[in-house]
């Protein structure tokens, strides 16, 4: 297993969990009830599911795409250290995976 933690916009709260391999971070989230929408259902076409990785664990990260670093530039609050919750896939590299929720986050389901 996977461990993940979230940490919400504000820097109050923290929430740890864990996640099999494989999994994508996106949906780990959703399933945590963690504000991240992905609209897009991981076709890159919106940055909903935008979030601010921990700069320790963004090294662990393979770099980002082409496709991935133009949404990115469309996210409200995106920093360097900013990646598409869709496009990370969990595995025991990133076991302790801190991840924050930005402040600018767009829900449109109104979580």
């Amino acid at each position: 297993m996977t461990r993940v933690r979230f940490i919400s916009a504000d820097g109050a709260t923290v929430r740890e969990v864990e996640a099999a391999p494989g999994e994508r971070l996106l949906d780990v989230a959703q399933a945590e009830g963690q504000p991240l929408e992905g609209t897009c259902e991981g076709q890159m076409a919106c940055s909903t599911c935008h979030v601010i990785v921990d700069a320790a664990d963004f090294a662990k990260l393979p770099p980002a795409s082409e496709p991935e670093e133009d949404m990115l530039d469309l996210a409200a609050g995106a920093t360097r250290h900013s990646r598409l919750a869709c496009q990370i896939y969990l595995s025991e590299a990133l076991d302790a995976l801190t991840v924050r929720i930005p402040p600018e986050v767009r829900n449109m389901q109104g979580r």
